[in-house]
């Protein structure tokens, strides 16, 4: 039995998009379920789209997704190169047996030639495909369109009447007839291989046995088929995973804005790797049994738990309420030293913090983060959270202005500023909260009565975090400064 092989094979020509995660995902996850071996392989044929850093920037994606693989253009291995543009001369020895077995013959159709030969084809009320004019060219007639100029394309040369049937791991058997498949170029007239023909020619020398990739990859696998027969290579099992529809039902396209798309964004953004791992895995797979019910997984359970028998033919929708309620569950678990690094940055470049807070901002900082930790749906949301902590005037909310319109505010106000100036003790949490007590006592208020409008003076909101905390890290100045303002507008 053959070790198990999966790959992902992305195009430098973007940002590791969330479909794509899910299928290297997908694949990840089989590959280390069998104990075999996952291959990033990057296709970079289309070298007119190719960004300079996008292989670099997808690589470390992954990387930061926790999705390791075992031979890559980074760590090598036994089938290198693993550039498709490095593989050229590779390409080019197996397209040459295509030939020579007569299963790929040149083209020499121009742009505009086949264009209108589609059009055609179209007002016929047909399926455009290529017609096959160049299949039977005289060794004269090529000849003469060399001696003109024209750059031959290689074609596959489709055999007619065949139906193929493909065992799909998810979709069951799906069957293809060749007479809607026409012949497909296999090497463009500048000696580029095309998609079909270069993903063959290395999943089948990569001795990929698995290929999970999304849906739409589907009408690619008869001709694929077909070139694995021709090379008389054994092709692998395919699992074509489902669409992901947007929060309409519609199928999700990059310019969708109603949606985050890319990784390094949620990334940025402050979701949490983990959070995005167990959210893709469950767009379009479900555990079976008594786990069938359960939504939160480490990597390690979902490595145990994958079968690509469970990955579903309807399409998954994208839910980005569920998103947050997830990163929110993997916010409240991580330790607070881990929230306040990833918060860190965002603190800094909205001017709140310096850039590395040290000593004691540094720990003011993590005491900030730590009181809005388990609120935030993601870390970037700490700014806004947190916005109070840096204002230098109270702006008060339309339900604090109604609480602070009491007749006994006043009075539990100034008796909280006299607590205040009167202590010498470090303002701490247990500090604040023998103030509170002392104010009670002096006041004779207490609960409602005497918290919320504490909190409205101070915080200018009716509701928050733990007001003895809140006040603590605020400090005594910047208490006393808000508290006497109040007073100052009543007067």
């Amino acid at each position: 039995m053959r070790e198990v092989r999966t790959r992902y094979a992305p195009s430098p020509t973007g940002h590791l998009h969330i479909g794509g995660a899910r299928t290297a995902l997908f694949s990840y996850l089989w590959a280390r379920k069998k104990g075999g071996s996952f291959v990033v392989r990057i296709e970079d044929t289309d070298v007119e789209r190719n960004l300079a850093d996008a292989e670099q920037k997808q690589l470390e994606a992954l990387k930061w997704l926790g999705i390791d693989w075992d031979e890559s253009v980074d760590v090598g291995g036994p089938h290198a190169p693993y550039r498709s543009m490095e593989r050229l001369q590779i390409y080019q020895e197996h397209l040459q047996k295509l030939v020579a077995a007569g299963h790929a013959y040149p083209c020499y159709c121009t742009q505009e030639e086949l264009e209108r030969e589609r059009e055609q084809q179209l007002a016929e009320g047909k399926a455009p495909k290529y017609s096959g004019r160049c299949r039977h060219l005289t060794p004269e007639e090529r000849q003469a369109f060399e001696q003109a100029g024209r750059k031959p394309s290689i074609r596959f040369r489709v055999p007619d009447g065949r139906v193929i049937t493909v065992q799909d791991e998810v979709r069951g058997e799906v069957r293809f007839e060749t007479e809607g498949i026409g012949d497909f170029i296999l090497q463009r007239p500048d000696g580029r291989p095309t998609y079909n023909f270069a993903v063959v020619v290395d999943d089948a020398l990569m001795e990929i046995t698995h290929v999970v990739r999304g849906e739409e990859h589907i009408s690619n696998t008869p001709r694929q088929i077909l070139l694995y027969e021709a090379l008389g290579f054994e092709a692998p099992v395919f699992a074509h995973a489902s669409l992901i529809l947007n929060a309409e039902g519609k199928k999700m396209s990059k310019r969708d804005e109603s949606i985050i798309q890319f990784i390094d964004q949620y990334r940025e953004l402050g979701y949490l790797p983990e959070a995005i791992i167990n959210f893709l895995v469950l767009l379009g797979w479900a555990p079976e049994g008594e786990k069938a019910e359960e939504e939160i997984f480490s990597r390690d359970e979902l490595i145990q738990l994958f079968s690509l028998e469970r990955v579903s033919k309807a399409p998954a929708v994208f839910d980005a309420a569920k998103l947050k309620w997830m990163n929110n569950h993997y916010i409240k678990e991580s330790s607070t030293e881990r929230i306040t690094e990833l918060a860190i940055p965002h603190l800094a470049e909205a001017g709140r913090i310096g850039e590395q807070p040290l000593g004691e901002e540094k720990e003011w900082v993590t005491r900030l983060v730590g009181l809005y930790q388990e609120q935030l749906d993601y870390v970037a949301q700490v700014v806004e959270l947190t916005e109070m902590f840096f204002r230098k005037e109270v702006a008060y909310s339309d339900d604090a202005g109604e609480i602070l319109s009491q007749e006994q505010v006043p009075i539990v106000v100034e008796a909280l500023i006299r607590q205040l100036e009167s202590t010498e003790e470090e303002l701490t949490a247990d500090t604040v909260k023998q103030l509170l007590k002392a104010v009670q006592k002096e006041t004779g208020y207490k609960g409602k009565q005497l918290f919320m409008p504490v909190r409205a003076a101070v915080t200018g909101e009716v509701h928050g975090p733990d007001l003895r905390e809140t006040i603590s890290l605020l400090g005594k100045e910047t208490v006393l400064a808000r508290l006497e303002s109040f007073l100052r507008r009543q007067a």
